[in-house]
C-alpha cells in the first residue's frame, strides 16, 4: 500500500494514516486452489462444518439438534446445546468448534506470513460470530493452536460488543479537535446483512484515549430481508440518521457535524468503493456512486455547521475501537468473522510527546553512562 501523508482538516476516505495508527493493510484477499481463504473461516463456514457433522446422524434420525439447518439455528440455541444436558448435542457443537478453530488457525497463519502482517503481536477477533460462547471458545482454541505452531501472537475477542465496535471505531476516524467542542458523533456500520446507525458518545473528558466511549442510541435495519435497491437503502439510511439527529437534539447532546462510516470493501480516497461490496444491495462499486457525497447531499448540515463525512473499511473501523487497549504493543491486527472474513493490520503511531520522552530517556541513559 502506498505511503500516505495525513491529510489536514477532516482527512481522506480509506486513509492508510489515521490519527492514532497506520493501517498497514486491510481487506486482503488470500487465495488457494479452492478459492478465497476467508471463506474457510466465515460464519457460514462454521455452519457448514456443523451440518456436515450432522449428516450421518440425520440418516438414522438421531440428530440431537433437530431438523433445522445450522443456518437457522441461532447463536443462543447453539450456546444452549453446548452447555445443556444432551451430551450428543454438546459433542456435535464441540466438534464443529474444533474443526472451525483449525480452519481459522490456518487462515490466520497465512495472514501472519504476509509481509504486511510481519511482527504482529496481537489479533482481536470481532464480527457476529464472536457474540456467542461458541465463538469465544473457537477463538480461544485458535489461539492455542497458533501458539502450538510457534506463532508468537495473542488472539482474543474484541472488547466492545461487535454490534457497537463498528460504531465506536468511527470516533477514531475523526480528528481529536472535534471532541473538544462536541460530545458525540453519528456513525454507520454497513454489513452484508444489516445496516446499523448510531449516536456515539466520545466521553473524551473522562478518557481522552476514547476508552470510555459508548453508543448512546442506535437503530438497526436488516436490509437482507427487504432486498432494497441501492437508492432505497440510502433513503432508509438517511431516515435513520435524521431520526437520531432529532433524538440527540431533544436530549441536549452536542452532536458534531461529522458522520463516520464503516463499509465493506476497498475504499478509495474520494469515497468510491473499488471492490468488495458485492454483498450490499445494488451496485455500490459503480464509478457513478459515492456514498459520502450522497449523505452530504441528503444531510448538508448538522446543527449550524456543514456536514463532514469520513468512510473506511468495516474491518478497519471495528478494529479501531480497540486502539485504546493496544498501547502496549506496536503491531496488531483484527479479524472480523461474519458474512465474510474482514481483516486489517495496524501499527501504532507515536506522537511528538512520546518521541521527546523517548529521546530524553535515551539522553539520560547516555549521560548516566558518561558519569559512570
Amino acid at each position: 500500500m502506498a505511503e500516505e501523508v495525513l491529510a489536514t482538516g477532516i482527512g481522506r476516505h480509506g486513509a492508510t494514516r489515521l490519527p492514532s495508527v497506520d493501517v498497514d493493510s486491510f481487506n486482503v484477499e488470500l487465495k488457494d486452489e479452492d478459492g478465497f481463504l476467508g471463506d474457510r473461516a466465515s460464519k457460514g463456514a462454521f455452519r457448514k462444518i456443523l451440518d456436515d457433522l450432522r449428516k450421518p446422524l440425520k440418516k438414522n434420525g438421531e440428530d440431537p439438534l433437530g431438523n433445522k439447518s445450522a443456518a437457522k439455528i441461532t447463536k443462543s440455541e447453539l450456546d444452549e446445546a453446548l452447555f445443556g444436558d444432551d451430551i450428543g448435542a454438546a459433542a456435535l457443537v464441540h466438534g464443529a468448534i474444533e474443526e472451525f478453530a483449525s480452519e481459522l488457525a490456518y487462515v490466520t497463519s497465512r495472514f501472519l506470513k504476509q509481509k504486511s502482517w510481519a511482527d504482529t503481536e496481537c489479533i482481536v477477533v470481532g464480527g457476529g460470530f464472536r457474540q456467542s460462547r461458541v465463538g469465544e471458545l473457537a477463538i480461544a482454541r485458535t489461539d492455542i493452536l497458533l501458539k502450538a505452531e510457534g506463532f508468537k501472537v495473542d488472539l482474543a475477542p474484541i472488547r466492545f460488543d461487535p454490534d457497537e465496535a463498528g460504531l465506536i471505531g468511527c470516533l477514531h476516524l475523526a480528528p481529536s479537535w472535534i471532541f473538544e467542542g462536541y460530545d458525540s458523533i453519528l456513525a454507520i456500520d454497513i454489513g452484508g446483512t444489516n445496516i446499523r446507525c448510531g449516536v456515539v458518545e466520545s466521553r473524551w473528558k473522562k478518557a481522552s484515549d476514547l476508552s470510555k466511549a459508548s453508543v448512546w442510541h442506535s437503530a438497526l435495519w436488516r436490509h437482507a430481508d427487504d432486498e432494497p435497491t441501492r437508492e432505497g437503502a440510502i433513503k432508509r439510511m438517511v431516515k435513520m440518521l435524521k431520526g437520531l439527529i432529532e433524538e440527540a437534539d431533544t436530549e441536549g447532546l452536542k452532536l458534531a457535524p461529522f458522520i463516520g462510516i464503516a463499509c465493506p470493501g476497498v475504499i478509495n480516497d474520494d469515497g468510491s468503493i473499488a471492490k468488495g461490496a458485492q454483498n450490499l444491495p445494488g451496485n455500490w462499486e459503480s464509478s457513478k456512486f459515492n456514498l459520502p457525497a450522497s449523505l452530504v447531499e441528503a444531510i448538508p448540515m448538522i446543527g449550524d455547521h456543514d456536514t463532514a463525512v469520513l468512510m473506511h473499511n468495516d474491518g478497519v473501523v471495528q478494529g479501531l475501537s480497540e486502539v485504546p487497549f493496544m498501547q502496549d504493543v506496536e503491531h496488531w491486527g483484527v479479524l472480523t468473522i461474519g458474512t465474510g472474513l474482514g481483516n486489517a493490520r495496524f501499527s501504532n503511531r507515536r506522537n511528538g510527546k512520546d518521541k521527546k520522552e523517548k529521546d530524553r530517556d535515551g539522553d539520560d541513559k547516555k549521560d548516566k553512562k558518561k558519569g559512570d
